[in-house]
Formats: C-alpha cells, structure tokens, sequence
C-alpha cells in the first residue's frame, strides 16, 4: 500500500501559549517604550530635546521667508501646559478605549464563529 501523500505534511503547527505570547508581548513594548529615556539620540544643545511638528514648522518657514505673517488667528488661545496635558490624556485614554474595543469585538467575533463550527 503507497500513499501518494505523505501525511506528516499535514500535521498542525504546534499551538503556542497564549499566556507566553502574551507576556513576549508586554515585555517588547516595554522595551520600545524604555529606549528613549536611556538613549538620548537628540542634540545635547537643543533647548527642547523633543520639539514638537509646530515648533518644527515655525522653523523652516521664518528661515525660507522672513517677511511671512500668518493669515489667520486661532480661535482659541494658548492654553496653560496642565490643560494641553490633561486634554492628550483625554485624547489618548479615548484612543485607547477604541483599540480595546475593536481588539475585543474581533476576537469574541471570531471566538463565536469558533464554537458554531464544532
């Protein structure tokens, strides 16, 4: 009897641990989220090391035209450095509550999908 097919072609990978995964996955991010503070890649002499895109703009615009004067004004002032602070927490909390839904909707999506297949 000769089997055209050689049946240890088929077999299932070997399931990975969930909790394993998971923890690999936490200490990444962790790492990634470290670099920074113990590698400073920005110049010394700088007054902010970590300027923002406006700052950057400002910059590049008061050197390519020195006469330039910005056509609008914005609506609202500046704002005290505790309020832009609280509103990127607000901004960030929010954006986190929408990826942690849309995580959490997929996977109870595809884990209901799982159990009518068996």
């Amino acid at each position: 009897m000769t089997a055209s097919v050689n049946d240890e072609q088929f077999r299932p990978a070997p399931k990975r641990s969930g909790a394993g995964v998971t923890f690999g996955i936490i200490v990444l991010v962790i790492v990634i989220a470290a670099f920074p503070m113990f590698f400073n890649l920005g110049d010394p002499n700088e007054e902010e090391l970590f300027g923002g895109a406006d700052g950057a703009a400002t910059e590049v615009i008061e050197k390519g035209n020195p006469d330039y004067e910005p056509w609008f004004e914005p609506i609202i002032g500046e704002l005290p450095g505790e309020v832009e602070s609280g509103i990127f927490a607000l901004q960030a909390g929010l954006g986190a509550g929408v990826l942690g839904y849309a995580l959490g909707f997929y996977r109870g999506r595809d884990k209901g999908r799982g159990e009518t297949r068996a």
